[in-house]
């Protein structure tokens, strides 16, 4: 196998992403508002066992610059859905590492036991199988509601090392081994910054899968998710108004008329809301301590939102 990441595009435009309502060109952007609060997600803080070639959120096990949020701090949030009425479905977990934190387990019983739906971002590497005897417990009580997605960035061992490290391609593939043969409800994603067709990728992934008894179907969209790269330095349009239309694309299936993401900065007195998982770090779009000061709309001004969302067709959501 002879496979190569793609060079780099041409840097962003200095002008673009600048001013929340117009474009460079003097278009009006486009925003997206909230149909529901299908899922909430929770950052579980940016530490991680692993430094990622391209990890969007730049985790790594000395990166805290967002701090474990604590189940109490969680139980917030969730008594307000509840108060509120606001109807969600999920609560999703990513990180950083999300089985690094300290509460993670805590955290998964409350939103288990209070009937919502729990979404999990793992490696399943060691920190998942420290935990493993009170997560097979929690998944024997909890069953279908419990759903963990392992991160492998290729089907290849020695791609997959090339954006995570050496000696990270066992570990996670004993992780998603035993999370099949204790019967966890399981998705994988991976990326596509290959040089391959989504269709080769998904062959490759069917072979592994195949090979090592993991029940995902990989021609599932959903249970093998492809994520499309997030560089925001690269170029990438300016999303405006008039181009859903031209696109084919309704503001409805972007990822922040569904989803609203928890996040608490190192330091700060408490967790804020933030549109969604894209945009941990810019303090330009934090909505406030609450979720009922998240419920408006939302707009495109940021390069992930181009890239991702809107031309890349991905979603954190996809939960199915």
């Amino acid at each position: 196998m002879n496979l190569q990441r793609p060079q780099p595009a041409p840097g962003l435009a200095p002008e673009k992403f600048r001013d929340p309502d117009r474009t460079a060109a003097g278009e009006r952007r486009a925003a997206v508002a909230l149909d529901g609060l299908a899922t909430l997600w929770i950052n579980t803080g940016t530490l991680c066992n692993l430094t990622c070639d391209g990890c969007y959120i730049e985790s790594s096990p000395t990166n805290d610059r967002l701090a474990y949020i604590s189940a109490a701090e969680v139980a917030v949030y969730l008594d307000e859905i509840e108060a509120e009425g606001l109807g969600t479905e999920e609560i999703a977990f990513t990180g950083g590492e999300p089985f690094m934190n300290p509460d993670i387990m805590a955290m998964l019983e409350d939103v288990l036991g209070r009937g919502f739906r729990a979404l999990v971002l793992t490696n399943a590497m060691r920190p998942m199988m420290k935990l493993a005897e009170p997560l097979a417990a929690l998944r024997a009580r909890h069953g279908a509601n419990l759903l963990i997605r392992v991160s492998l960035d290729h089907y290849a061992r020695e791609f997959h090392e090339l954006m995570r490290g050496p000696n990270s391609w066992a570990p996670a593939v004993h992780g998603l081994e035993w999370l099949a043969r204790e019967g966890f409800r399981l998705h994988v994603a991976g990326r596509t910054c290959w040089e391959e067709s989504e269709d080769e990728l998904r062959a490759g992934f069917a072979r592994l899968f195949a090979g090592h008894a993991i029940p995902v179907d990989a021609a599932d969209p959903v249970a093998l998710t492809l994520f499309p790269e997030m560089d925001e330095r690269l170029d990438v349009p300016e999303i405006t108004e008039a181009c859903w239309g031209i696109l084919g694309v309704e503001p409805e299936a972007m990822m922040c008329a569904g989803s609203r993401m928890v996040v608490k900065r190192k330091g700060a007195a408490g967790p804020v809301v933030l549109p969604c998982t894209l945009l941990p770090y810019d303090e330009s779009f934090e909505m406030g301590p609450r979720l009922s000061d998240a419920l408006g709309p939302v707009k495109l001004n940021h390069p992930h939102c181009a890239r991702f969302c809107v031309l890349g067709g991905g979603s954190c959501s996809r939960a199915g």
